[in-house]
């Protein structure tokens, strides 16, 4: 797959995850905080290298910014590398994501109830994430196919302007 396809593919499946998480924490009862979860974990390495930690509305704009980065590289890989299975690989990239966020807060030193709170909220993360992956590769797998369309339709024009 064309690397640049990847990459777009990438930033649409971040921006799905965080378009859903920006829409469920405001309606859903217990469901994840992945802002506040990095928010935390941005505020904490400020201060382990005695930077200063910005208000909270532009560590919130900065966690936003560093996780739309982050998760775009992140889904990026699941069509970087081959054309087979991406929206397999996109899956499971969503799923070691998602059961990250579940597992290892707590192991960092940040607040595990952001992203575990309830088995709800777990679960939440985890989909989350996981629908993530599968938008990502879903596009990847569209531009594609999109391409390979195009390239036939030159193959096509080609062939019959030297018949001419």
């Amino acid at each position: 797959m064309r690397g640049i396809y990847a990459l777009e593919g990438g930033l649409a499946g971040a921006a799905a995850l965080t378009l859903i998480h920006e829409t469920i924490k405001k309606v859903v009862p217990n469901a994840p905080r992945m802002d506040l979860l990095g928010m935390n974990a941005l505020a904490k390495g400020l201060r382990y290298i005695n930077a200063k930690t910005p208000n909270e509305r532009e560590l919130y704009r900065w966690t936003l910014a560093g996780d739309l980065l982050s998760n775009a590289l992140y889904y990026s890989v699941a069509g970087a590398t081959t054309k087979s299975h991406p929206l397999v690989r996109g899956a499971l990239l969503g799923l070691a994501a998602g059961a990250g966020a579940v597992l290892l807060p707590k192991p960092m030193g940040l607040n595990p109830k952001y992203s575990s709170r309830t088995t709800k909220t777990s679960l939440m993360t985890v989909g989350l994430y996981v629908a993530g992956g599968l938008v990502a590769a879903a596009v990847m797998n569209l531009l594609e196919k999109q391409r390979e369309k195009k390239k036939k339709v030159w193959q096509q024009r080609l062939v019959t302007s030297s018949m001419a």
